[in-house]
């Protein structure tokens, strides 16, 4: 049990589950936020305890200044999670959200307070260089155009000019956060690894998604599910049995 009970900004939505064997900390998209996973606590076992994890700049947290860099983010969380991993932990991203959570992982077991399982969505593993050029510094038609084309904006707020305005900066720093990451570790992670995508994503490939076995010495899986890149938005219940399974091992 967490030894007080403050309810921090940046697990907006923690359902607490006495019960609960294992935490998960859920990563969202650039753009996304907490809310992505509202759903997850009641549909995952009773000994699955989700923490969805709000970043500053989005929903509930819109005054707060988004990161534009992937370092002080993480060493940030770093701080602000460590109250939260009394019990073993897992990390759940999809897109922004896998490089965040891999970042972190890397991070905290440097500590000796290393996740017991990484799983990750919808991004190319970390190795990879990003093969297009950076598009969070374009101009105002040219950014939102490569913001519609990625289909994670819903277009009522790009047609509308007072969210535009509210939500943009948000867009920018999460879009420059991951554009200009790139991966220093040359350890892989001790804890087992696996990865999702959607069969019908054209931005991140099978074998991009494959890759990640390079980050880990521990089991490698990955999987892939119906959609595009935001395949989990549609239906999750099957990835949530996924993820039930693969933690499964972890809540003996």
């Amino acid at each position: 049990m967490l030894r007080n009970s403050v309810i921090t900004p940046w697990i907006p939505n923690w359902q607490p589950k006495p019960q609960a064997r294992i935490r998960l900390f859920c990563f969202p998209h650039a753009g996304g936020g907490a809310s992505l996973f509202r759903s997850w606590s009641t549909n995952l076992a009773p000994h699955i305890e989700v923490c969805p994890v709000q970043l500053p700049g989005r929903e509930n947290r819109l005054a707060d200044k988004p990161f534009a860099q992937i370092a002080p983010l993480v060493e940030t969380l770093a701080q602000v999670l460590r109250p939260y991993l009394d019990k073993p932990y897992a990390f759940f991203g999809h897109s922004m959200g896998s490089l965040i959570s891999f970042e972190l992982a890397q991070h905290l077991r440097q500590a000796g307070l290393a996740p017991v399982q990484l799983f990750v969505a919808s991004h190319r593993a970390p190795q990879i260089p990003d093969p297009d050029p950076p598009t969070y510094h374009l101009p105002h038609n040219d950014f939102i155009e490569e913001v519609r084309r990625l289909k994670g904006t819903p277009e009522e707020i790009l047609q509308n000019t007072e969210l535009l305005q509210i939500v943009l900066p948000l867009l920018r720093a999460d879009f420059e956060l991951c554009e200009t990451y790139q991966c220093t570790w040359a350890k892989p992670l001790t804890c087992p690894i696996t990865a999702y995508g959607g069969l019908l994503d054209h931005e991140v490939t099978r074998e991009m998604i494959a890759a990640w076995d390079k980050q880990t010495n521990s089991t490698f899986k990955y999987r892939f599910f119906p959609g595009d890149h935001f395949f989990l938005l549609k239906e999750p219940r099957d990835l949530l049995h996924a993820i039930y399974l693969d933690l499964l091992p972890h809540l003996s």
